[in-house]
C-alpha cells in the first residue's frame, strides 16, 4: 500500500511530530471501493472518470509513543466542510501520555470526521479525510459512510456468542446409559463379569445371563446388578462418577460463565459508581500487567543523607530540587555500572544503553507519567533542574513530546516528600532497572567504637531484571550510589 509524505503531524509544547498518512492515487484503493458500493456495473465505469484526478487523503491516528495502541479524540479544532491551510490544527488526540495537536502539511477540505470527539481509534486507522477541492467532498463523504456501515457487522456477530453458552445439553444424556444397564439381553451369551458383581447377582439371586454389562469389552459390573434389581439408593451412586467427570471439564468452558455468574450475583455497592480507564489509566494498567512476565528481584540499601541534605540547603535558594540531586547521583552511579542502565527486550539479548536516560515518575491528574531527563550524568544539577522545570509544566499540561517520556534507561521513584520511608516499585517495561527513594529520617547509629550518634538516613529499595541484573551488580551499583551521596561534592561539579 503505497504512502504519500507526511499529511499530518503533531505538536505540542516542542517541536511538530510528523506521521505518514495515505493518499489516493488515481487508481488507487480509496476511491474504487467507492464507485463499486455506489452502483452497478453500467454506473461503474461512468463514475471511475472523475475519480482518476480525485485526491483524497486519509487523516490516520499517529503513534505517539512506542506503547500507544489507540487514541482518542479529544476534540476536533476543525469541522467538517472547513476548509485548512498548511500548518493549521486539525484535531487533538489524547494518548497514553499527553494530548497532542494534529496537524496538516496539505491545503484542503475536511470532508468527512470519521472518529468524532470522545471517540477512539486503534494507531494507523483513519479519524479523517481531507478533499482537494468541493468537487471530492461527496466522494470522501461516501467513503466515510462506507466505513462507518462496516463497522457494526462485527457488533452483529457478537449476539450468536450466548446461544452457544446456552448449548450445556450434553448433561441429559447421562440418564441415557441409566436406563440402558436396566434393558435385558437378547440370548446367551459369555458371561464376563467382575467378581463382586457375581457376589451381588447371588445375593439378589439375579440372572446374570440377563443382564448387559456396561464396563469395557461388555463386562458386568456392580452397578448393572443394581439396575437390575431396581436398588435405586445404589442408582446414585453410580450417578457420581459422570457427576465427577464433568467437574474437571466444566471449569475450562465455563470459565467466563463462572467469573460473570459472581458478578451478576453480587448486588451493586449503594452509592458506588464505575468510572471507565482514561487512556492514560488504560496504558499504565497494560504496562503493569506486561511487567509481571519480567523476572526481578529486589534489593534495599540505607544511605546517609547529612551532607546531601547540607548540600540540598545550599543549591535551594538556585531552584534545584532534591529530585535532581538523586536523578543525577543515580545517573553518576549507573555510568559506573552500565549493566544497570541496560535493557532486555526480547527474553533473548540484552541491550547496553549508550546514553543515561534518567526518568522520574511524576502523579498528575487521572494518571501517572515518567518524565526523561537525557544524558543526566553529562549534565550540570543547575542545567538538569531547568530542565526538570520545563518537563514537570509540560507534564501537567500533557504537553510532552515523546521523546521526553519514552526515552528513559532508567527509572526513579521518590515518595520521600510524603513521608514513606520505604516501598517497592514495579519495573517498567523495557528498561533493567527503578529505584524507590523513602524518607530521610533521624536514626540513632553505632560506630566502631561503640559510640551513639544520631544520623539521617533514607532506605533505597531496587527492583531489577533477573535476566540481565544479578545481585552482585545491583549491591555494587548501591554501594556506588551511597558513596556518591554521602560524600555529594562531585554533584556539583
Amino acid at each position: 500500500m503505497a504512502a504519500s509524505p507526511s499529511t499530518t503531524s503533531v505538536a505540542g509544547a516542542g517541536p511538530l511530530l510528523s506521521f505518514s498518512s495515505s493518499l489516493s492515487s488515481p487508481s488507487r484503493r480509496l476511491l474504487l471501493p467507492l464507485v463499486r458500493r455506489s452502483s452497478g456495473g453500467a454506473g461503474r465505469r461512468a463514475a471511475r472518470i472523475p475519480a482518476i484526478s480525485a485526491k483524497i487523503r486519509e487523516i490516520f491516528m499517529p503513534a505517539l509513543s512506542s506503547t500507544m495502541t489507540e487514541g482518542k479524540i479529544v476534540s476536533w479544532v476543525k469541522s467538517e466542510g472547513d476548509r485548512l491551510s498548511k500548518g493549521e490544527s486539525v484535531v487533538v488526540v489524547e494518548s497514553d501520555k499527553a494530548d497532542m495537536d494534529v496537524e496538516t502539511f496539505y491545503d484542503g477540505i475536511l470532508a468527512a470526521i470519521v472518529v468524532p470527539a470522545g471517540e477512539s481509534a486503534p494507531v494507523g486507522a483513519p479519524i479523517g479525510l481531507l478533499a482537494e477541492t468541493e468537487d471530492e467532498v461527496p466522494l470522501a463523504k461516501a467513503q466515510a459512510q462506507s466505513q462507518s456501515q462496516s463497522q457494526p457487522a462485527p457488533v452483529t456477530q457478537s449476539p450468536p456468542s450466548p446461544p452457544s453458552v446456552a448449548a450445556p445439553s450434553p448433561p441429559p444424556p447421562p440418564p441415557a446409559p441409566v436406563a440402558t444397564p436396566v434393558a435385558v439381553s437378547e440370548g446367551p451369551r459369555k458371561i464376563v463379569a467382575t467378581p463382586f458383581a457375581k457376589k451381588l447377582a447371588k445375593q439378589h439371586k439375579v440372572d446374570i445371563g440377563t443382564v448387559v454389562g456396561t464396563g469395557p469389552y461388555g463386562r458386568i459390573t456392580p452397578s448393572d446388578i443394581e439396575a437390575a434389581v431396581g436398588i435405586q439408593p445404589k442408582v446414585p451412586v453410580s450417578s457420581p462418577s459422570p457427576a465427577v467427570t464433568p467437574l474437571p471439564q466444566s471449569p475450562a468452558p465455563s470459565a467466563d460463565r463462572s467469573a460473570k455468574a459472581p458478578a451478576a450475583a453480587l448486588p451493586p455497592i449503594p452509592g458506588s459508581t464505575v468510572v471507565p480507564f482514561t487512556t492514560m489509566q488504560a496504558a499504565v494498567s497494560k504496562n503493569m500487567v506486561e511487567s509481571l512476565s519480567v523476572p526481578t528481584f529486589r534489593v534495599g540499601y540505607p544511605v546517609t543523607t547529612n551532607a546531601l541534605d547540607a548540600l540540598y540547603e545550599k543549591v535551594k535558594p538556585k531552584g534545584v530540587t532534591m529530585t535532581v540531586l538523586l536523578a543525577k547521583a543515580a545517573a553518576m552511579a549507573l555510568a559506573k555500572h552500565p549493566v544497570v542502565n541496560a535493557s532486555c527486550k526480547d527474553g533473548k539479548s540484552f541491550t547496553y544503553n549508550e546514553s543515561i536516560n534518567i526518568a522520574v515518575a511524576v502523579a498528575i491528574d487521572g494518571g501517572l507519567i515518567t518524565p526523561v531527563l537525557q544524558d543526566a550524568d553529562k549534565l550540570d544539577i543547575y542545567l538538569l533542574s531547568q530542565r526538570w522545570k520545563d518537563l514537570l509544566k509540560k507534564s501537567r499540561a500533557k504537553q510532552l513530546q515523546p521523546n521526553e517520556y519514552s526515552s528513559g534507561t532508567f527509572t526513579v521513584s521518590n515518595l520521600g516528600m510524603f513521608g514513606v520511608d520505604r516501598f517497592d516499585a514495579i519495573l517498567p517495561p523495557g528498561q533493567g532497572a527503578i529505584m524507590a527513594v523513602g524518607a530521610s529520617k533521624p536514626t540513632v547509629v553505632a560506630d566502631a567504637d561503640g559510640f551513639f550518634s544520631v544520623k539521617s538516613k533514607m532506605l533505597v529499595n531496587v527492583t531489577a531484571d533477573h535476566r540481565i541484573i544479578y545481585g552482585a551488580d545491583l549491591a555494587a551499583f548501591l554501594q556506588t550510589f551511597a558513596k556518591i551521596v554521602e560524600d555529594p561534592e562531585s554533584l556539583t561539579l
